[in-house]
């Protein structure tokens, strides 16, 4: 009977494991697809003109000091 609870257990480690690579290769399958996409979508929009980039008007905020040197 420890024989096959141990076959068992073993069993279902790989399971595991194989259920976890399965779905990672899905994700990546699907953000692959995901890249071509917006890639073709990119390559057919029209180019943008000068007069459509708006300057950027915010300011930066200033580098904050640690608060040992201050």
């Amino acid at each position: 009977m420890n024989t096959f609870l141990n076959i068992m257990g073993i069993s279902a480690l790989i399971g595991l494991f194989l259920l976890l690579t399965l779905f990672g290769l899905a994700r990546e399958r699907r953000i692959e697809h995901d890249l071509q996409e917006a890639e073709r979508a990119g390559a057919q929009a029209p180019p943008e003109t000068a007069d459509a980039v708006r300057p950027v008007t915010d300011a930066r905020r200033p580098h904050l000091r640690s608060w040992a040197r201050i």
